[in-house]
């Protein structure tokens, strides 16, 4: 039983749903979240992450624990570029910050649902077709081009298509109701009262729909690092179970990362060269990790260095 492939996938998915409980339980607040408390916790869900990947050295191997820190942090980078979208979201709306953090929650517990669902259908096409690879590779390039030449930066939160379906499939409140997503209350014609979506709801569904979007970009640049699922499911995790105290910690700053989307978009084309080029000549896990590292440490850098000299 030890050695049956269903165990690593349950004690992980256990581990999870109890951080996700500890969470939720011991660290769910109304009140808002200071930059040293999300340090903390950001901190604290890297530290179960590398914790992870030893365990993945010592069990799987070396090939196997570079190739999971390798899609942990290329999930982590992307997951980064989320935290802009999410600003916008938050701000458009006007969603109190103390409020921010039960979206975030909920939001990340639907992203883990849908993100394990695309994972498994990606290794079943990547397994069936081949050709799939080439097709997911120009995909990344192209998509790396975009973003690097500024096409992914106009997001308007109230022509998204999705907020107006959902505005006409259920029936929404006018105004928030503290941090609830449901309301039992009357519409504008004084009716009898009924069980009405918030706002604040209408902000989670959003949020998901934003995350599905990037996890089209994420989870095919993390198959190019590795083709074993459970490898790319448990990375895509632990990155997305940081996010929410990764957002309060950079959701302040994020505007001053300015170069962060040109690092990522060189990731992305990195990435998907790899898997169009991965026939001819195969990137070592290891110097794919070195390459992804150099690109977000000398975006960083640039940005720090530019802000500081534009503040003396």
């Amino acid at each position: 039983m030890i050695h049956s492939p269903l165990v690593p996938w349950i004690a992980f998915n256990a581990v999870v749903l109890i951080a996700l409980a500890v969470d939720l339980g011991l660290f769910s607040t109304s009140k808002k979240l200071s930059v040293k408390e999300a340090a903390i916790r950001s901190a604290v869900w890297v530290a179960l992450a590398l914790i992870f990947a030893a365990g993945v050295f010592y069990f799987q191997g070396h090939l196997a624990g570079v190739e999971f820190i390798t899609g942990y942090l290329v999930e982590y980078s992307l997951s980064i570029d989320n935290i802009f979208v999410m600003v916008l979201i938050f701000s458009y709306f006007n969603i109190r910050e103390e409020y921010q953090h039960r979206v975030l929650f909920w939001g990340i517990l639907g992203a883990l649902v849908m993100r394990g669902l695309m994972i498994a259908a990606g290794a079943a096409l990547f397994n069936r077709f081949g050709w799939v690879t080439y097709v997911f590779g120009l995909f990344l390039v192209i998509t790396g081009i975009r973003m690097g030449m500024g096409g992914d930066k106009h997001v308007d939160p109230g022509a998204n298509p999705v907020l107006r379906l959902v505005r006409r499939l259920i029936p929404v409140y006018n105004e928030y109701h503290g941090e609830h997503f449901f309301v039992q209350a009357s519409d504008e014609k004084g009716g009898p009262k009924r069980r009405m979506a918030t706002p604040l709801f209408v902000v989670l569904i959003l949020i998901e729909t934003m995350d599905l979007v990037f996890a089209v970009d994420s989870i095919p640049a993390v198959f190019a690092v590795t083709r074993v699922p459970f490898l790319v499911y448990t990375s895509n995790v632990a990155a997305i179970l940081g996010l929410r105290s990764l957002y309060f910690l950079l959701s302040g700053v994020v505007g001053k990362l300015r170069y962060l989307t040109i690092g990522l978009a060189f990731i992305l084309v990195f990435v998907g060269l790899k898997m169009l080029t991965a026939a001819w000549y195969e990137v070592p896990t290891v110097a794919s990790l070195g390459v992804i590292v150099l690109i977000l440490g000398t975006a960083a850098a640039a940005s720090i260095y530019v802000d500081r000299r534009q503040s003396v």
